[in-house]
């Protein structure tokens, strides 16, 4: 497996601890061991980032660094443990996932999660946790800081929590039928199985495609299941030079049903979409969008 590095600017977006104060903790604490390339450049590796992870959360709830400097790194992580246990502030849980996240810790993931579950639901747990961890790392996953076999872990990870989430919704008779897909070349699932978990959740039926649905498939399940919405996610295919030709042609294909879009390839941009298209800036806000419709619904009957 690549070994992850990190630069200093890199821990820094990852722990929130400003570079200024890890210069002064390396020098004073000796907390941080730097490596060097053969041009001399400096750079951290994943147990730097690990220890650093677990200082920033042990030092942002009381403890003082001068104390944190004198614990073992196995005292350190015992201590961290406590206090992810029994703290639920979002930013310590995101610390705890991203510390799993390094560690590739199923187990630790699973923990903190199902806590959170537990306390404040599974929506409350994706928006508030999960969604900003994703976000948080999503730069240094571009960027090639973080080593790909521990984005595929957590994303796998979030995954299945999202299917077991969407397994346990009961469709309700008489609900909208919803058809979600991702185009061609299109891989990131997560947000549209967030979408089908809050669309089941609110009652109404899914038909889910998921990733990188020919447009021959795509059509064939239209003609058998004539849903009324379309909903997609385009964050990286199509092109941003060709999304707005392909839901055009996606719209008109498709005119008698509702298309729902997203991803940041449709966002930003001053494209022009006909009137069976709802652009959402999150996907999130899907749920918004069900009870703006279901609200229509009730004042017309």
């Amino acid at each position: 497996m690549t070994v992850s590095t990190y630069s200093i600017k890199d821990l820094e977006q990852l722990s929130g601890i400003k570079a200024h104060t890890l210069r002064i903790w390396e020098q004073r604490y000796s907390l941080l061991s730097p490596k060097r390339t053969d041009t001399n450049i400096r750079y951290y590796d994943d147990n730097d980032l690990k220890l650093i992870l677990n200082v920033a959360l042990l030092n942002e709830n009381g403890y003082k660094i001068s104390k944190i400097a004198s614990m073992s790194p196995d005292e350190v992580r015992e201590e961290v443990v406590k206090l992810t246990e029994r703290t639920l502030t979002h930013d310590d849980q995101i610390h705890a996932l991203t510390i799993s996240m390094i560690e590739l810790d199923e187990e630790r993931f699973d923990k903190v999660i199902s806590t959170n579950i537990l306390k404040i639901g599974f929506e409350q747990t994706m928006l508030s946790i999960i969604y900003p961890f994703l976000s948080k790392i999503g730069v240094l996953w571009q960027t090639g800081s973080i080593n790909p076999a521990q984005e595929h872990f957590i994303s796998n990870l979030v995954r299945q929590k999202l299917i077991v989430a969407i397994d346990g919704q009961v469709t309700k008779s008489g609900g909208k039928k919803f058809l979600l897909y991702l185009p061609e070349g299109e891989l990131h699932e997560i947000s549209l199985l967030f979408a089908a978990y809050i669309i089941k959740l609110k009652g109404h039926k899914v038909i889910y495609l998921g990733q990188s649905t020919p447009r021959s498939d795509l059509h064939m399940v239209y003609d058998v299941h004539q849903p009324d919405f379309l909903v997609t996610i385009i964050t990286t295919a199509p092109s941003a030079d060709q999304v707005e030709e392909y839901i055009k042609d996606i719209s008109s294909k498709f005119s008698s049903t509702q298309l729902i879009i997203s991803g940041i390839q449709v966002l930003g941009h001053d494209f022009r979409f006909p009137e069976n298209v709802r652009v959402l800036n999150y996907i999130r806000d899907i749920k918004a969008y069900i009870e703006e419709i279901e609200s229509f619904a009730h004042s017309n009957n």
